[in-house]
């Protein structure tokens, strides 16, 4: 017996010894590991190296990269057209600027450029000076910039006022350019156009529009495009609201394309309440030849609705309307907003 109770003594002894030096591994792991992590802790507070941006503007791409990479800065590249060949693939801009301080890792943007948008002048005759206005808008757009290089200034540029003279061509067709079709580009270029007037002295076919309640008479007009002005009166016993009483020249004969067709139109039988009646005006100048022009009315209900839309040469611009209080007339010329007003009082 007493041999067996040696034998548990030197056993409990055993087990407790390795138990405490199983504990004490343990706590000295765990008292590593949190060393570790409070060095990273305060590696990281304490960031990366401040360094200065260097200046690359006006130097070459590859250059630039390995300046950069120098001060473990990383690029972050954007192209873009610009006035010369000679500087494509410099840099044009960079953010942030030379000079600032910032931490290593930083990502600086660089304009880099493409060279000119394009190298050669386009054949543009027998096209509309309309068109050729749009799509150069169009094209200079798409660079991401409203002049389609940098410095402001564009590439290609129209010269006005246009030139013009009477043919037998479309009124707005461009009869002659300058430079010629071909012609190399080297940096910003000003096109010169002549413009064809159409026919002189061409007659049409006045349009019998007497009748019409208002709204068919804009739709006839939009149609045929002739040159026109609005007056109002009050209604007559025995007429309707809102129709054309009265108009000169007469319906169905015809006139020199410019002479414009005076219009009465009466108002309406009853004005509901929280609506306007009345004549909208607005001074356009005079274009030698008609451009698209577009009225539209904003409601305040958010509606939009289409008053007229017609080709017209310039001059007075006068269409009435019965509209809702509050709404904002929007008057448009080649697609392009150029008038606004808010229907805020009765008259």
């Amino acid at each position: 017996m007493g041999f067996i109770n040696l034998d548990r003594d030197a056993i409990e002894g055993y087990v407790a010894n390795h138990l405490k030096l199983f504990i004490s591994m343990v706590v000295g792991i765990l008292v590593f590991v949190g060393i570790i992590a409070v060095s990273i802790f305060f590696i990281a507070i304490r960031g990366a190296e401040q360094v200065m941006v260097p200046e690359v503007r006006g130097k070459e791409l590859t250059e630039a990269l390995l300046e950069l990479q120098v001060k473990e800065l990383y690029p972050q590249i954007q192209l873009r057209y610009s006035l010369s060949t000679w500087d494509k693939g410099q840099i044009l801009e960079q953010e942030p600027r030379s000079g600032t301080i910032v931490k290593a890792g930083r990502r600086v943007r660089l304009i880099v450029s493409q060279g000119v948008l394009i190298n050669k002048v386009e054949n543009y005759l027998g096209r509309t000076i309309d068109e050729v206005r749009i799509d150069l808008q169009t094209l200079f757009a798409s660079t991401g910039s409203s002049s389609g290089i940098s410095g402001g200034q564009p590439l290609l540029s129209l010269k006005e006022p246009f030139m013009y003279e009477y043919s037998a061509e479309p009124a707005g067709l461009i009869l002659q350019q300058k430079p010629a079709p071909g012609t190399n580009i080297s940096g910003p270029t000003v096109l010169e156009f002549v413009v064809s007037r159409g026919q002189e002295n061409t007659g049409i076919k006045i349009p019998r529009l007497t009748g019409l309640s208002i709204t068919d008479a804009l739709e006839e007009i939009g149609r045929t495009g002739i040159n026109f002005t609005f007056s109002t009166r009050p209604l007559r016993e025995g007429e309707k609201g809102e129709m054309v009483v009265s108009q000169e020249p007469a319906g169905d004969s015809t006139a020199s394309a410019n002479t414009p067709v005076t219009l009465t139109v009466t108002g309406p039988e009853k004005i509901p309440a929280g609506e306007v009646f009345s004549l909208f005006k607005y001074a356009m100048p005079q274009n030698p030849y008609p451009l698209s022009v577009r009225l539209e009315a904003l409601l305040p209900s958010g509606e939009r609705r289409r008053i007229i839309t017609v080709e017209y040469s310039g001059g007075e611009f006068t269409v009435p309307y019965r509209l809702p209080l509050g709404t904002t007339l929007i008057l448009y010329m080649l697609n392009r907003e150029i008038y606004r007003e808010t229907v805020d009082s009765e008259e």
